[in-house]
């Protein structure tokens, strides 16, 4: 709030000055067009922003609260993933708020592409962590949860990507999918699919993440393994 009032303050002031003074466009002018506009821009996304209070990287948050700009397909909010079995109660992407951020920069570039990052999987609690180990206690497809996971820790996200219509583009497996032919180091794909790969990739490691070799879809920030593993769990309606 006091951030908010010192904006609004900013911009009165700068108003008075530029009604009393030489027009916007003189060079007297003790205050260019551009500065106002930042002010005014700065003001307006104060107050209608969700942001307003800007958490800590470690606090975890609902993605959805910063951007309507991703699609979801949230897998293990369903059976239909390779556990044949729904760990979630409902289908909510909760990520640290700094991994957000960095999330957020990378969809940015994704959509001047014409493209939007698709969403499978973000933070997920170490109850169900271990609720996957039961099922499957095999470390080649599931985290031991007495190590846990980067998922663990809000730090990874499982995603692809599709088109301005919605169509995911051709990573060459389906998503889960454990064979060989996931791997970033695969290479007996289509041209297309390993163009589709390279260009994902691409981006997200210019957007502060590393990729899984093993897995063309799963993506953890740098440096999100010194966040504790957690079992925060969200509300569901």
């Amino acid at each position: 709030m006091k951030v908010l009032n010192l904006l609004s303050s900013l911009l009165v002031i700068a108003m008075l000055i530029t009604s009393c003074r030489a027009p916007i466009n003189s060079s007297k002018s003790l205050i260019s067009q551009s500065a106002l506009d930042s002010l005014k821009t700065a003001t307006t996304q104060l107050q209608i922003n969700p942001i307003l209070k800007i958490p800590a990287d470690t606090t975890f948050v609902n993605l959805k609260t910063f951007s309507a700009d991703f699609y979801y397909d949230m897998k293990y909010a369903t059976e239909n993933n390779f556990l044949n079995a729904k760990v979630y109660n409902c289908d909510e992407c909760y990520l640290r708020y700094g991994t957000v951020k960095y999330l957020l920069e990378a969809n940015s570039k994704f959509m001047k592409k014409g493209f939007r990052i698709k969403i499978f999987d973000c933070y997920r609690p170490l109850t169900v962590q271990k609720k996957m180990w039961q099922i499957l206690p095999n470390p080649k497809y599931v985290a031991n949860p007495a190590k846990g996971s980067i998922h663990n820790r809000g730090g990874a996200v499982d995603i692809t990507l599709v088109d301005e219509q919605g169509n995911e583009v051709d990573m060459g497996t389906a998503f889960d999918y454990f064979g060989i032919e996931s791997s970033h180091l695969y290479e007996n794909l289509s041209d297309e699919v390993i163009k589709n790969r390279k260009f994902l990739k691409k981006i997200m490691l210019k957007s502060n993440f590393k990729s899984f070799d093993s897995e063309w879809w799963h993506y953890n920030l740098k440096g999100a393994n010194d966040n504790k593993v957690s079992d925060f769990k969200w509300l569901c309606d």
